[in-house]
């Protein structure tokens, strides 16, 4: 195995014999192998479209491929091949109906050269897809700065599909943005492809971010309404009790409708905090908080729970032996010897009742005394007190914001953001989405003339509203360049979400933002020295230093 797509990935360089997440060799070969056949499926797919045929089962699983390789979402041998099989047969499926399609039109059969990704087939399952995923992986490009810059273009591509695919569930779809996706995968297949058009095709990739990410705040808003600004209990109470970790919306939704009446309480963790601020999920009166912080500290915290937990998305840690009974995967998520919550069918909604029955099971959780955190503050409750934020900006009360956004990661070095934002002055605004705001929610920054010193936007996945707050911000100014605003960007990453923010980012134009805690490993030196040199980006250094690079700006 070879694998660098993470902030920890091993000695800064990449993981040779075992994730630092815990991803075995065969699982990461064969995630490899994933991402090349979906490759293969994508070059057909652009190849019927351009004969008019579409398939939207196809299309969409592409996403899912991508999705189901980002860290920390999949540990399973089993499902990593029923993934790779799904891929083959989809994409001999979409095959056929283009050379149908082409034979239609032309009157003769294709004959093009076609890439091996989009012909290979041996059977054999795990052990004959592994030994091709090992050829094929990450490092089959020989030249260092293609292979970073193909590898920067998966890595943003697997974040778009992450946000494309949570759309999706919700009911919403843009064809454009999976068909970039596609288009994306099928050039990294070219041998003759140059420096110049991956660089290319890396700031389409944050065009098409930054659409996935406003598709997404409009399925969860449009279905869940606009989050509001909300107080989260973070005790937990005398009763049987649910955790749930990730990121999915209806999943959270529809196990909250079929544990009303039971006696159980259903708590948030990790990225779910953000659940609390819509309104469709608060009026359940049995959501009663957020029990512990961010993905890393799953071990202890799942642990200390005492109840029944149900991972929705991507954050899943393998879980030790003294908890794994009552842990439960959905979705894309995938850990072998844990009972796996099947996808819906015939437009039922997921049966969650092996989670309930295990919660009856362990009966009342402990009773713990915890705080209240304030979240809810997206660009829609920004917009409503957008004339206070203003005029404080004009009179000099707040100075500057920090868009804190991104992950967080279980290395000490990772204390430096909560020395940062404790450090800052009284007179800035953190913005943050993401789990790295759990290294600084719980400090009492105080407020400005009652604006909070920390507004919380959400999830990694509602980091579009920092983009809608900046934006509006930059309007209400009359500027014409973003990077004229009173914002400054102190990024924290861990994978491939993260990735396709900054992407984002550097599609908006956004300049001198701080990178941390270490530079990506796959980001090449000449790579670097072009994000440098066009974009500013910097890693971060010591708090003292960067406080004053931003302050004195």
């Amino acid at each position: 195995m070879f694998c660098y797509q993470c902030e920890e990935a091993a000695r800064g360089v990449g993981c040779t014999a075992i994730g630092v997440c815990g991803k075995t060799p065969e699982v990461a070969n064969l995630q490899d192998m994933l991402i090349w056949v979906t490759k293969g499926l994508s070059f057909w797919t652009l190849k019927a479209k351009e004969y008019g045929v579409k398939d939207d089962e196809a299309n969409l699983y592409v996403a899912e491929a991508l999705f189901s390789t980002i860290t920390n979402v999949n540990f399973s041998v089993e499902r990593m091949v029923s993934f790779i099989d799904k891929a083959i047969e989809l994409r001999e499926k979409v095959k056929h109906l283009f050379l149908d399609a082409y034979v239609a039109k032309e009157g003769k059969p294709f004959d093009e050269k076609v890439p091996e990704a989009a012909e290979w087939y041996k059977p054999g399952g795990a052990e004959i897809y592994e030994l091709k995923g090992m050829e094929v992986g990450v490092m089959s490009d020989e030249n260092e700065d293609i292979r970073s810059l193909k590898q920067l273009l998966i890595y943003g591509l697997k974040g778009i599909a992450a946000y494309a695919d949570h759309a999706y569930v919700l009911k919403y779809a843009n064809d454009e943005i999976l068909y970039f996706l596609q288009k994306g995968l099928v050039e990294t297949l070219r041998e003759d492809i140059t420096v110049d058009e991956l660089i290319n095709l890396v700031l389409e990739a944050g065009k098409y971010a930054v659409e996935a990410m406003a598709l997404l705040d409009k399925a969860n808003t449009s279905t869940y309404g606009n989050p509001e600004i909300t107080e989260v209990y973070t005790g937990t109470y005398n009763a049987p009790g649910i955790l749930v970790s990730g990121h999915d919306l209806l999943d959270l939704e529809e196990l909250l409708k079929q544990t009303e009446g039971t006696g159980i309480k259903v708590y948030t963790h990790g990225e779910m905090l953000p659940a609390h601020a819509y309104p469709e999920l608060k009026k359940y009166k049995h959501l009663a908080g957020n029990f512990g912080g961010s993905w890393w500290r799953q071990d202890k915290e799942f642990e200390e729970f005492g109840g029944a937990i149900l991972m929705t998305t991507n954050c899943l840690v393998p879980p030790k032996e003294s908890y794994k009974d009552r842990v439960f995967t959905t979705g894309l998520v995938g850990f072998d010897k844990l009972t796996h919550i099947p996808n819906r069918t015939d437009g039922k909604p997921k049966d969650f009742s092996p989670v309930i029955k295990k919660a009856l099971e362990l009966g009342p959780i402990p009773e713990r005394e915890g705080k209240k955190l304030v979240i809810g503050f997206a660009h829609e409750q920004v917009a409503q007190v957008s004339d206070k934020v203003i005029e404080a900006v004009k009179t000099g009360a707040i100075k500057k914001f920090f868009v804190m956004a991104g992950c967080d990661g279980r290395h000490k070095e990772r204390e430096y953001y909560t020395e940062f934002a404790s450090k800052l002055p009284k007179d800035t605004v953190i913005l943050t989405a993401g789990c790295a705001k759990y290294r600084y929610n719980t400090l009492d920054l105080g407020d400005i003339g009652g604006i909070p010193r920390v507004l919380d936007a959400g999830q990694c996945n509602d980091s579009y509203s920092l983009v809608v707050t900046a934006l509006k911000l930059k309007e209400a100014f009359g500027l014409e360049d973003i990077n004229e605003l009173p914002i400054e960007y102190n990024i924290a990453w861990y994978e491939q979400k993260a990735v396709a923010v900054l992407l984002a980012l550097l599609y908006l134009g956004v300049k001198g933002i701080k990178l941390g805690p270490k530079l990506p490993a796959f980001v090449s030196p000449n790579v670097l020295k072009v994000l440098v040199d066009n974009f500013g980006i910097n890693p971060i250094t010591t708090v003292k230093e960067d406080l004053e690079f931003f302050l004195n700006k």
